[in-house]
């Protein structure tokens, strides 16, 4: 994903979408377990959108705060 969609979204998407990377990641850690995972760097990029998600709504807090 691209910071300027992740910017466009509002409060409850990025929410939403945020639980959804997060329920990925954890079933793409467990096939990595157990050896299902054929492409690792698929965690790698969810764990980079799932950071950048973050950082986005703390920069809103941030700005509301002001």
């Amino acid at each position: 994903m691209k910071v300027d969609e992740i910017r466009n979204f509002n409060d409850k998407e990025l929410f939403m979408k945020l639980k959804e990377l997060e329920e990925e990641l954890f079933k793409l850690k467990l096939k990595l377990t157990t050896g299902e995972l054929e492409d690792t760097s698929k965690i790698r990029k969810v764990r980079k959108d799932i950071a950048v998600i973050k950082t986005v709504y703390s920069q809103r807090l941030k700005g509301a705060r002001q």
